[in-house]
C-alpha cells in the first residue's frame, strides 16, 4: 500500500495573532488538504493555553465538516480521561449524522493542559475510571451495544447512526499502544511528543503483538510527527530553527510536553512536587520534498508504518501552507512502486 498521509493541526496562535487568526488559518489548511488529497485533517485539543486555540474539537470539527466536501475531519485527540464516555458518543453521533463516513475520533491519554485546568474539567468525579474502561464504555455506546449486565442497560446515544465516527488510540508510550492492542482500535505514536525512536519502535511491536484480532479489524500502526518542508534543506533549517520541544520532568517520573517555557513554569508552580524544566531541539523532520521524502519513507521501514499524520508549527502561515504543499508533491511524485511496502 502506498504511504497515506494526514495533517494534525494545533490551532496556534503566534505573537501578534488572535485565536480567529488561529482558528481562520485551521479552516484555510483544512480546505487546502481536501484540495490536495489528504486522507484525513484532525484538531487537538488544549486547555488553559494562550499558545493554542483549539481547546474543544468537538465544536471546531464541527465548523470544519461544513466548510468542507470529501475529506475526513477529527479529534487528535478528545481527553476521554476528563468527560463522560456517554456525552462523548452523543457529540461524535451528532458529527457522524451530519457528516456520514467523515468523523474520526482519536482518543488522547494526556491530560491537554496544567493541573489546575484538568481540576476544573474534573471537578465533582470523586473516583474517575481508568481510561482502558472508559474506552471500553465509549465504544459501547457509540455502537449501540450495551450488554443486558450493564447497569445502564436500554441507554442509547442519541442520534442513532449508521456510521459512527471510527475510534483511534493516541499515545507516546508501550503502554498506549497496549491499550489500543487490547481495545482492537487503530494506534497512533506521537513521534512529535516523544521522538525517542526506540520507545515508538517498542510501541509499535507490542501494538502489533497484543492486537486483540477477534473482530474483522487489523493493527493499524501510524506515526504522528513534526514535518517542515520547504524549497531547500536550508530554508526548512531555518524554519525550524526557533521550533522548541520544552519538557517539565517531575518528581514522581511524569514527563510532560509543553509548547514554551512559560508554559513549563506555569505548569510547575501548579503541581505539588519538585520538578525540572529541560530544553531540546524539536524532533522534526526537516528539508526540501526530496529530503523529507526519503527520510519518511525509511521511517516508515523502520517502525513497519504505511501512514502518517503531520503538524507543522511554522509561524510563518504561508510557508507552513507551502509546507503541506511540497510534501503532498512528494509523495505524488512518487515513481510506480516506491513508497510500496513489501
Amino acid at each position: 500500500m502506498a504511504i497515506k498521509l494526514g495533517i494534525l493541526d494545533q490551532s496556534l496562535r503566534f505573537e501578534g495573532e488572535t485565536a480567529t487568526d488561529a482558528f481562520r488559518h485551521t479552516l484555510e489548511i483544512a480546505r487546502l488538504a481536501e484540495k490536495l488529497g489528504y486522507e484525513r485533517f484532525w484538531v487537538s485539543e488544549h486547555h488553559d493555553s494562550s499558545h493554542a486555540a483549539g481547546s474543544s474539537p468537538e465544536v471546531l470539527i464541527a465548523y470544519l465538516l461544513a466548510k468542507t466536501e470529501r475529506i475526513r475531519i477529527g479529534s487528535g485527540g478528545v481527553m476521554l480521561q476528563h468527560y463522560s464516555p456517554y456525552k462523548v458518543a452523543e457529540n461524535f453521533n451528532v458529527l457522524a449524522a451530519l457528516a456520514p463516513g467523515r468523523v474520526e475520533l482519536g482518543i488522547g491519554r494526556a491530560p491537554g493542559g496544567l493541573p489546575n485546568s484538568t481540576k476544573a474539567l474534573q471537578k465533582g468525579v470523586t473516583d474517575p475510571a481508568p481510561l482502558s474502561e472508559k474506552l471500553a464504555e465509549l465504544e459501547l455506546y457509540l455502537h449501540d451495544r450495551l450488554p443486558k449486565d450493564h447497569p445502564l442497560y436500554g441507554l442509547k446515544a442519541y442520534p442513532a447512526v449508521d456510521r459512527p465516527a471510527e475510534l483511534y488510540v493516541l499515545g507516546t508510550s508501550v503502554a498506549s499502544a497496549e491499550l489500543a492492542a487490547a481495545a482492537g482500535h487503530p494506534y497512533v505514536f506521537a513521534l512529535f511528543i516523544n521522538g525517542d525512536i526506540g520507545t515508538a519502535e517498542a510501541a509499535f511491536a507490542a501494538y502489533r503483538s497484543r492486537f486483540n484480532g477477534s473482530g474483522e479489524a487489523a493493527p493499524r500502526p501510524i506515526a504522528a510527527l513534526s514535518v517542515v518542508a520547504a524549497e531547500t534543506d536550508a530554508e526548512a533549517e531555518e524554519l525550524v530553527g526557533e521550533i522548541k520541544n520544552v519538557k517539565i520532568r517531575l518528581e514522581s517520573g511524569r514527563t510532560i510536553t509543553v509548547s514554551t517555557v512559560e508554559h513549563a513554569e506555569e505548569f510547575g508552580r501548579q503541581t505539588d512536587e519538585p520538578y525540572t524544566i529541560e530544553i531540546q531541539e524539536a524532533n522534526v523532520t526537516k528539508g526540501s520534498k526530496n529530503t523529507v521524502r526519503a527520510r519518511l519513507l525509511e521511517l516508515a521501514e523502520r517502525l513497519g508504518v504505511e501512514e502518517f499524520i503531520v503538524t507543522a508549527a511554522v509561524k510563518d502561515f504561508e510557508k507552513r501552507k507551502r509546507s503541506f504543499e511540497l510534501l503532498k508533491e512528494a509523495f505524488s511524485e512518487l515513481p510506480a512502486g516506491a513508497g510500496e511496502r513489501a
